[in-house]
């Protein structure tokens, strides 16, 4: 496609630019990637909390800002360009570290994950709605795995190395002064992006923005079927990451696992999801949608199912990986599901939407997991949630519909 000057939709068409944003969304995964494997331990290590419950507060303070800051994102990106939301999304990163570093009582980690929620919702949502300005609907699906890709293989990276420097020289402040270095680099190099609003323009052709988010949220949450689908998968894939970050490290510590070896399984799954996602948001493109996502959830309750039923560490490295593989299949297709389904000049709000109630999730998951453990150990709370990852898949199984018509699919 093509517009008056310079602006055109397509991923050759703005490679450099595309390649920039995915570089981004490396640092964000990054900043939030040390804390995987080092928070819930400093918990434990050097504020004595017992409580499951309370240790995953700071998941709660996290989850709930960075869902509220996805719909902010949106709405904000739709009225007033992507690059200054961008920019503005790292400010709150910047004291993240320091506050950790330096935090004389749980209360500083939990209102320093307020801050990093800010971030994460507000830079990652930007970077997301970006990509799909720049790329047009046919390859958007290999854009989100792109984007995602590049996210969650940070995670990976950084809550390895965050696991190493905690195991050789302390919890902190080695990791966070990594992550410091994260946000500065991510702030800097965002510096460089240009914005993508005449891209939305072009693909829009005239169409005119429903000016009522009180409307857009009624329909992309409960009224239309295919995206209140996604809302509901979505959040119950972060209700299961927030456990897999905030439970299962204290789940693997209480087997006898040490700093190192829980580091490294925090790295498993996102580095499964994150290199996963090169290939299945590409795969959705081709064959659709739907069954990636139902498969993919459903290969997610069988794996966190698997670490309490067949436990042991060589055991839970093979259950990281199916569970990383069954969220690359899911995580960039419900995007590209939501994308494909909202109204193009409403798309970054839909998808705000969306996100809200995604990582709502992360909440969702601390409180349940957290309660359940306190009350009745942890393989009932890990069980519980299996169940509830299931149950989503089956949701989508009967209520979603494909968005990614045949004549669009791209034959391999």
């Amino acid at each position: 496609m093509k517009a008056s000057g310079a602006i055109r939709l397509g991923l050759r068409a703005n490679s450099q630019q595309f390649a920039l944003l995915v570089a981004i969304n490396a640092f964000v995964g990054g900043v939030v990637g040390v804390e995987r494997s080092t928070l819930a331990p400093l918990a434990e290590h050097d504020f004595h909390l017992a409580s499951s419950a309370a240790i995953l507060s700071f998941l709660i303070s996290f989850g709930l800002v960075k869902a509220a800051s996805n719909l902010i994102a949106g709405r904000l990106a739709d009225r007033f360009g992507r690059r200054t939301v961008l920019l503005a999304g790292w400010m709150p990163a910047l004291p993240v570290p320091l506050l950790i570093i330096i935090a004389p009582s749980w209360g500083w980690v939990v209102f320093a994950n307020v801050l990093l929620g800010l971030n994460q919702g507000i830079v990652w949502s930007t970077t997301v709605n970006m990509k799909i300005d720049l790329v047009g609907p046919r390859r958007r699906g290999f854009a989100l795995g792109l984007n995602e890709a590049s996210g969650y293989l940070a995670v990976s990276v950084a809550a390895a190395a965050a696991g190493f420097l905690a195991a050789n020289y302390g919890i902190r402040p080695g990791p966070y002064l990594l992550a410091e270095g994260l946000a500065l680099g991510g702030l800097l190099l965002s510096l460089l992006a240009r914005d993508t609003s005449r891209h939305v323009e072009l693909e829009a052709a005239g169409a005119v923005r429903t000016q009522l988010l009180g409307k857009l949220a009624t329909e992309v949450s409960f009224r239309d079927r295919t995206m209140s689908s996604a809302c509901q998968a979505g959040l119950v894939n972060n209700l299961n990451d927030g456990m897999a970050w905030a439970l299962l490290p204290l789940f693997f510590a209480a087997h006898g696992l040490g700093l190192r070896e829980i580091g490294l399984l925090a790295s498993i799954y996102p580095l499964v999801w994150g290199a996963g996602q090169l290939g299945t948001g590409w795969i959705s493109d081709h064959v659709g949608r739907k069954s990636l996502i139902v498969d993919g959830m459903v290969l997610q309750s069988l794996a966190i199912a698997g670490f309490v039923i067949v436990p042991g560490f060589n055991w839970w490295i093979a259950e990281s990986v199916l569970l990383g593989a069954g969220t690359a299949l899911v995580y960039p297709t419900l995007l590209a599901a939501v994308s494909d389904a909202a109204r193009t000049p409403d798309r970054a709000t839909s998808v705000g939407i969306y996100r809200f109630w995604r990582d709502s999730g992360y909440a969702a998951g601390a409180i349940v997991a957290g309660l359940i453990a306190d009350a009745a150990g942890f393989p009932a709370a890990i069980i519980t949630v299996a169940c509830i990852t299931g149950l989503s898949g089956l949701v989508v199984a009967g209520r979603m519909t494909e968005t990614l018509p045949r004549a669009v699919r791209r034959v391999p």
